[in-house]
């Protein structure tokens, strides 16, 4: 019977330690909202430097929804207007505007894309009206978007590289795991950052501080000086 290697956690317990810690991360869960006509709505996230962004939107009208002009129409004319183009717009964009994705007359699809800096990113969604609509029913809007160890499809991994199910949750848990050190890593450069900075701000107020003592104490001085040369001109002092 094959002995484990040192240093190395056991079968059972890697496959107990990926089990917790997937539990614990848990999957997660589509944003939807509600995207009334002629109206733009924004997600903001910030994401770090190099990190695969996926994600998965549909757009359509909300089940059972009786808002709208269909409201009081029945038959073929509501048919008719349900048909019309949604003329819904998608734009994923960066702090610095740079478009990342862009879809006109969106309704469902997929988008992909590596950050190249740790940023700011927008998706932004916007309804506009077709002419001689009136106003458009409110429209239904789902998004998934995952980045990271998330966007990876461990499923297809496990097809080319041929892994066994337990060893796709440790590929998982180890992605997982660097993810986190990744993240403490970034936190602790940010605070090493904020802290030179904050030093770097003491030590300006502090010489700002003596300078402007200094520049007090000489007019103070200066100050002396003038009035006793009038007085002394005025006679008032010897």
């Amino acid at each position: 019977m094959p002995l484990p290697l040192p240093g190395r956690p056991r079968l059972g317990q890697a496959s107990l330690l990926a089990l917790l810690l997937l539990l614990l991360v848990g999957p997660a869960r589509p944003i939807s909202f509600q995207l009334p006509g002629k109206a733009r709505k924004c997600l903001r996230e910030e994401i770090h430097r190099d990190t695969l962004v996926t994600g998965e939107y549909e757009i359509g009208a909300p089940p059972g929804s009786s808002t709208g002009p269909s409201a009081n129409l029945t038959g073929r004319a509501a048919e008719a207007l349900c048909s019309l183009p949604s003329l819904s717009l998608l734009q994923i964009t960066d702090s610095a505007g740079h478009i990342l994705y862009a879809k006109e007359d969106a309704t469902k699809g997929k988008f992909a894309f590596t950050t190249e800096d740790y940023d700011m990113f927008e998706a932004c969604f916007e309804s506009k009206l077709p002419v001689g609509t009136g106003r458009m029913p409110d429209q239904l809007v789902i998004l998934d978007m995952k980045h990271g160890v998330e966007a990876k499809n461990y499923e297809e991994i496990a097809k080319v590289e041929k892994l066994k199910p337990l060893e796709v949750e440790l590929r998982r848990l180890e992605d997982l795991s660097e993810s986190i050190v990744n993240d403490f890593a970034y936190m602790k450069k940010r605070e090493e950052e904020m802290r030179d900075t904050n030093e770097s701000t003491n030590t300006r107020v502090l010489y700002f501080s003596i300078f402007s003592m200094c520049c007090l104490i000489g007019l103070a001085t200066w100050q002396v000086f003038y009035l006793r040369r009038f007085f002394k001109a005025k006679k008032l002092i010897e």
